[in-house]
């Protein structure tokens, strides 16, 4: 009776009753997802797949990333639809289950590489949390976070989620721990789970990173921190599908990374991606592929840039053509490589009777080009009189009497920079001694007759000659004999016309001798 004389209060008692269970009893659905005019579509196909009245059960637990109603327009259009569509299709209800954590999360409680299982568990969600304070799952980002209900909280996203293994799956799956780590760290999770994307990955083994981190006197810490992570790492992702049987020797290819471009060579079935050999192909995800590879690749622009960038094209041919992609591509080695000109190109091959492809299928090839590359990067002001050991083998000379003259070429133009070394242009292409025509003088040597047709005869002055080699005007090795005697005579009726080289090999030198053939 007490009560009735204080309606007021007592009314103002039900209200807050009233109201407090009001509270109590708001959902996910009910409250958040089906009253937003951004989430209409997302609405329509919780009914249709029957899973709103799961979301607004009172005993149960959820974070929703609920896709905004352009997020649905953008999923339709990337797959050729409309609305209508994508309500028909046949896991819609997978779909939308894999938008369910069946716990509460709010957004001050997500770590940024967090990987958490929801509803359909076919698959994980990604989590990133940037730098700036973004967040995203998988590819989308949360446009609204935190908005709470009694029985959970939604996140508004600005993508449809798909629940596709992608190429971090694929990572993430086979140990790949370090790489995984380090995509995490570059804030890379939402470009890589783009689930319609179509990536390329080559992916460095965690020995990889291990053996990275030691040359560069660190450790995966210390890579994790580097301040061009990110860069690195998109340079090891090409934004298109390309299979293993697709890939030519020769091929430049362009990653997402534009700071250089990925050069690839094949070599006895061998596959290098710069300086990396590929370990295992064609790891397959649903939006792309990963090719293992057992050195992490940097952007660097190296000696082999510098030929391709500056218009080098007979050089760089020859490079591909030998195989040389894989040395010379090292970021961690350093070469000096003395760079003979297109022109010095079309002048060697012009002496030897042919033309550029004539170099290219030359045998000594590789020995030719190596012999244009010095260990270590040596600028001119380096550059001092006497020889020089080169990759090749055989020394080379420099002098530097008369301007800069290594052996009988001149550089033209010194000091193109590499982060792997030092260019210098040259007039000329450099022989090593199985090819050098620079004879010993103290060795007379005559070939008779000369042209010649079916026969020649050989008188030299000395007893030193051990045997002679004849290569085409190509430098194609086609005979060879031992040197018996003073005069000796060869039978060349099998040769066809042409230009050919007599290479005689001296206890002390080896001295070359043109022939013409002439049928």
């Amino acid at each position: 009776m007490k009560l009735l004389k204080h309606p007021k209060k007592l009314i103002a008692l039900l209200l807050i009753a009233i109201n407090s269970s009001f509270v109590s009893q708001t959902n996910v659905f009910n409250d958040i997802i089906s009253t937003s005019p951004n989430h209409t579509y997302l609405t329509a196909a919780l009914i249709q797949e029957n899973l709103d009245v799961a979301l607004q059960d009172q005993n149960a637990n959820y974070t929703v990333f609920a896709p905004d109603d352009i997020a649905f327009i953008n999923l339709a259009n990337a797959l050729g639809t409309d609305i209508n569509g994508l309500l028909a299709l046949p896991n819609l209800s997978d779909i939308l289950l894999y938008h369910v954590l069946g716990t509460t999360a709010v957004s001050n409680n997500l770590n940024n590489g967090d990987v958490v299982t929801p509803l359909n568990s076919v698959n994980t969600i990604k989590l990133t949390v940037t730098t700036s304070s973004s967040v995203y799952a998988n590819q989308a980002m949360v446009n609204i976070a935190d908005l709470i209900a009694s029985n959970g909280v939604v996140h508004s996203i600005d993508a449809v989620l798909l629940p596709y293994e992608t190429v971090v799956d694929v990572a993430i799956d086979n140990g790949f721990n370090n790489l995984t780590a380090a995509v995490i760290k570059a804030e890379l999770l939402p470009v890589l789970t783009k689930p319609l994307g179509d990536f390329t990955v080559f992916a460095p083994t965690d020995q990889a990173f291990v053996d990275l981190a030691i040359a560069l006197g660190t450790d995966i810490n210390g890579i994790l921190a580097h301040p061009d992570l990110a860069d690195i790492l998109t340079y090891h992702v090409i934004g298109a599908d390309v299979a293993s049987s697709s890939v030519t020797n020769g091929l430049i290819a362009q990653p997402v990374s534009t700071s250089n471009t990925l050069k690839f060579t094949i070599n006895s079935g061998d596959v290098y991606i710069n300086h990396a050999q590929v370990t295992s192909f064609d790891v397959l995800a649903q939006n792309g592929r990963v090719h293992v590879i057992n050195s992490v690749v940097l952007p660097e622009e190296t000696v082999v840039d510098v030929a391709i960038n500056n218009g080098f094209t007979s050089l760089t041919s020859a490079l591909i053509e030998a195989k040389l992609f894989p040395v010379l591509t090292n970021p961690l080695s350093e070469f000096t490589i003395f760079a003979p000109s297109n022109q010095a190109f079309d002048d060697f091959a012009i002496s030897l009777g042919t033309d550029i492809n004539g170099i290219l299928s030359n045998p000594f090839l590789t020995d030719i080009l190596l012999y244009h590359a010095v260990d270590g990067a040596v600028f001119a002001n380096d550059l001092a009189n006497g020889i020089v050991p080169t990759l090749q083998g055989d020394n080379i000379t420099v002098d530097l009497s008369m301007g800069v003259m290594i052996n009988n070429a001149e550089v033209t133009l010194a000091d193109v920079p590499a982060e792997n070394g030092v260019v210098h242009v040259i007039d000329k292409v450099l022989l090593p001694s199985i090819l050098s025509v620079e004879e010993d003088q103290s060795i007379e040597i005559n070939l008779y007759p000369n042209p010649t047709s079916n026969y020649v005869s050989i008188d030299n002055n000395t007893n030193n000659l051990n045997n002679v080699s004849v290569l085409n005007s190509s430098g194609s090795l086609i005979d060879s004999f031992p040197i018996d005697s003073k005069n000796m005579t060869i039978d060349l009726k099998s040769y066809d016309s042409g230009m050919y080289y007599f290479v005689f090999d001296s206890n002390k030198s080896k001295v070359v001798k043109k022939l013409k053939v002439i049928k």
